[in-house]
């Protein structure tokens, strides 16, 4: 688990493909890697990834198929700056939200401009994602926790801070550029538990209104 708080910006040095998945070399920058070993977990862009080695100048991880179909690792290039986060522990600050590490989907930045000291992003994600994006929920973007501003359909809308802007790669991404999306984990395990018996049946149609009705949250 990890908090969407960054603790620094990597480098990708390499990308290298192992027939259907790949082994990513990272410089982990300022990020300290001392209390790091073997089998530890590190979310990069928002993507958890097991160590295999620390050869001095970072660490090396394995990504799987999976991970490279859904997430925005596989189309990464040498030098491109990376969010790193290293797992919390029971002593670690709560700054943000509860963050798995487990990429939903990829989403798209429509646009940035510039809001007095702050940059304000829309991203459309997939449509699939849509019903957990919430006004003032949390949502994961490149492994960074960020409150969600605004939200039309599947286009959501941030803020960002200077210091947000500063610590982390976000202040790299423009219009057009992709993004890993984590959406709140709560949202997805609520809709999992008000479907009740529907989740043995397939296919299901996710929450309606008539779901919503039937446990509560709508008035008949």
């Amino acid at each position: 688990m990890f908090t969407g708080i960054i603790q620094a910006v990597g480098t990708l040095i390499a990308l290298e493909s192992r027939g259907g998945d790949a082994r990513l070399h990272v410089d982990a920058g300022d990020l300290d890697l001392s209390d790091v070993g073997s089998g530890d977990s590190i979310a990069t862009n928002g993507v958890c990834l097991t160590v295999a080695d620390l050869p001095g100048d970072g660490f090396v991880a394995d990504v799987s198929g999976e991970s490279l179909a859904l997430t925005t690792l596989g189309g990464m290039r040498p030098g491109c700056p990376v969010n790193l986060e290293k797992a919390l522990t029971l002593s670690t600050p709560l700054g943000g939200h509860l963050v798995s590490g487990h990429v939903d989907g990829v989403g798209r930045v429509l646009e940035r401009r510039k809001d007095a000291r702050s940059i304000r992003y829309r991203i459309e994600a997939p449509g699939e994602l849509a019903r957990y994006i919430a006004r003032k929920g949390s949502i994961c973007v490149d492994g960074i926790s960020l409150t969600v501003n605004a939200v039309e359909g599947a286009v959501f809308e941030l803020n960002l801070v200077p210091h947000t802007l500063r610590e982390t790669a976000m202040s790299e991404r423009r219009s057009g550029d992709i993004v890993n999306l984590e959406v709140d984990l709560l949202a997805r395990y609520l809709e999992r538990l008000m479907l009740g018996d529907q989740v043995a049946q397939s296919p299901r149609e996710g929450v309606t209104l008539e779901l919503l009705a039937r446990t509560g949250f709508l008035r008949q």
